[in-house]
């Protein structure tokens, strides 16, 4: 079965008996959720030492950061058990897939645990599932870490992020993510639940974008999240 074929029959089985399901959670560290976030343009080395303390204190699962900051977040994080995580094709995904390898290659030799990389949102409206695989293939070869695939959820019909999870899934991605946080809307619950349904649990789904109370952390949780991208994390766990 090609890669087409084993979209069509996704999409099959999602029109015919998709329904979505939720976990009950209870006593649940939600810091251990969190990769505390700032991909501002503005961003300066201050407020990249404030996060990485900041991580530190309310230990944070991971600390997120343009790639140029990725060797100073892994001096300020040495010792701990936060991850250093960066972003590849950031925020468009446009960029030609050399380029997104060479990226990801460099920001792990700066130190980088984990690289989101965003996909080829028009190739994959097209439906050009070929490129659309080569192009997280060519990340995860390169990375050697694992990868997060931003599919940005707010510009995808379900049977278009159906196809995106099932995608990154074949081509070797560790989780797949919903959105930049540039997009038109963040993470919502049901295309979180939804995500979890396609790659099932042996992939993680990083919730990210509009995160900013406890019980859209919790409620994320509960759709199948394992990951939380967001800025607002010091509030969320002093609720």
């Amino acid at each position: 079965m090609n890669l087409t074929e084993k979209v069509e029959e996704k999409i099959k089985e999602f029109r015919e008996s998709y329904k979505p399901q939720f976990i009950e959670v209870s006593d649940i560290e939600v810091n251990k959720y969190i990769e505390h976030t700032n991909l501002k343009p503005t961003t300066t080395e201050e407020d990249i030492i404030k996060l990485c303390n900041e991580a530190k204190e309310y230990n944070f699962r991971g600390v997120c950061v343009n790639p140029s900051f990725v060797s100073l977040v892994k001096n300020h994080l040495e010792g701990t058990d936060v991850k250093v995580v960066t972003v590849i094709g950031f925020p468009l995904g446009a960029n030609p897939s050399e380029v997104k390898a060479f990226e990801a290659k460099k920001a792990v030799e700066d130190g980088a645990d984990e690289v989101d990389m965003v996909i080829h949102i028009g190739f994959l409206k097209s439906g050009d599932y070929d490129y659309v695989f080569e192009d997280i293939s060519s990340v995860v070869n390169a990375a050697k870490v694992p990868v997060k695939v931003i599919i940005e959820t707010c510009y995808l019909t379900d049977e278009e992020k159906i196809a995106a999870c099932l995608i990154a899934k074949e081509a070797g991605a560790a989780f797949v993510k919903t959105s930049t946080g540039f997009g038109t809307h963040g993470a919502k619950v049901e295309d979180v639940n939804l995500m979890r349904w396609v790659v099932g649990e042996k992939l993680g789904v990083k919730a990210s974008g509009g995160i900013r109370t406890y019980e859209d952390a919790i409620n994320m949780i509960k759709a199948g999240a394992n990951s939380l991208g967001t800025s607002s994390g010091i509030s969320i766990v002093k609720r």
